[in-house]
């Protein structure tokens, strides 16, 4: 049996790179519910791209951080596979929180697809080694799977329980952080015997040649990490984080943002949205619900889900609490609109009949009573 080496250096690198992918993927897709089709999808690739490449980079900083006492390669095909794997698996489980539902169920799959991308990604990769013989032991194997799973499950549940920008940050810490004891947890259970590994004639890649494409990776995901904790810095201030102003149809004007005179809106008027550089106004009466989304919220009417600039907090202050009510920590609904009530153990769901982008709005435990109130039952 070959016994590694580390260099510390590197396997830090690899962990900073690790959290840093995770957080930026984690903010491309704050906000873009409220985008068109199509470029809501192009977000979903970008975000897609960055956990996966940046679960592809860790693993091979951390490889590269290794020594063996022989020089190993790496075959092309299962090394640049195994990044295709990563950025499918994880477009797939993004997919799935945008246009398949955010309920435990919704999310248990997708933590599922994403930290189990993380598994195959790794033992992909791993199987490509060329110089010596790799051998997986089962324990590993198992830890692996089960600690990806249950820690891409949390990272989804508190990243998106609340788009806001503590809720993403430590979703991504948690993320970052999974990826990185997954491959350190199966190399740990890796046994490297001597010998050539497969006697495939597939092109290979040397050290050097793998640290120029982990460089390159790395260089993207620290240049798009700037960008976006640069604006997640700057929120306090101007509201606007990277993938809401990416998704937003608003211009980097220096306009003052309608949150300004929040004070001074007039209660029960018109609802302010955002669609192509300009500010439209929607009556409450065509309002069927509205959902919170980080500092921002989206407006479902019959036809349309609009963007809208404020927060639900500020929407729920200039609404008549009487017709709008709030039946989750996410959800103003109007009660006019609700169709039918929908009653699932200790929680509910409220429905709609003619509203093309919603179809339901959860309702939550502590709610329940309230909501049935003002629905006569």
């Amino acid at each position: 049996m070959l016994a590694p080496n580390y260099d510390l250096v590197l396997v830090f690198a690899s962990i900073a790179v690790s959290i840093m992918a995770s957080f930026t993927g984690l903010t491309l897709t704050r906000g873009i519910n409220a985008l068109p089709d199509v470029r809501r999808k192009f977000m979903i690739v970008m975000a897609s791209m960055a956990l996966g490449g940046g679960i592809w980079s860790m693993h091979f900083v951390a490889m590269l951080a290794m020594s063996l006492p022989v020089p190993i390669s790496y075959d092309a095909i299962s090394t640049l596979g195994s990044a295709l794997i990563a950025i499918l698996m994880c477009g797939i489980a993004i997919l799935i929180m945008h246009y398949v539902g955010r309920t435990w169920i919704h999310t248990a799959v997708a933590g599922t697809i994403l930290g189990n991308g993380i598994v195959v990604m790794h033992y992909v990769g791993m199987s490509g080694i060329r110089g010596c013989l790799p051998t997986f032991e089962l324990p590993g194997v198992v830890l692996a799977v089960l600690g990806a799973t249950a820690m891409g499950i949390v990272a989804l549940r508190i990243s998106y329980v609340r788009r806001s920008t503590g809720h993403i940050f430590l979703g991504a810490i948690i993320f970052g952080l999974s990826v990185v004891l997954v491959h350190f947890v199966a190399v740990g259970w890796t046994g490297f015997r001597v010998g050539e590994g497969s006697g495939d004639v597939a092109p290979l890649i040397d050290n050097g040649i793998l640290a120029l494409l982990v460089m390159l990776s790395a260089f993207v995901i620290c240049g798009t990490f700037l960008l976006t904790a640069t604006n997640f810095v700057l929120v306090g201030t101007s509201e606007a984080s990277p993938s809401v102003s990416a998704s937003a149809p608003v211009t980097n004007t220096p306009k003052p943002q309608p949150e300004t005179n929040e004070a001074q809106l007039p209660e029960h008027g018109r609802l302010p949205y955002e669609r192509d550089k300009r500010i439209y106004f929607v009556e409450p009466s065509k309002v069927a619900a509205i959902r919170a989304e980080g500092h921002y919220s989206i407006i479902y009417t019959s036809d349309e889900k609009l963007f809208c600039p404020l927060s639900i907090s500020v929407i729920e202050k200039r609404l008549d609490p009487q017709q709008f009510l709030r039946t989750h920590r996410s959800y103003l609904v109007n009660i006019e609109q609700v169709a039918a009530f929908e009653r699932a153990k200790d929680n509910g769901r409220c429905l709609f009949e003619g509203v093309a982008s919603l179809k339901s709005a959860p309702v939550s435990r502590a709610f329940v009573p309230r909501v049935r109130s003002a629905l006569s039952i």
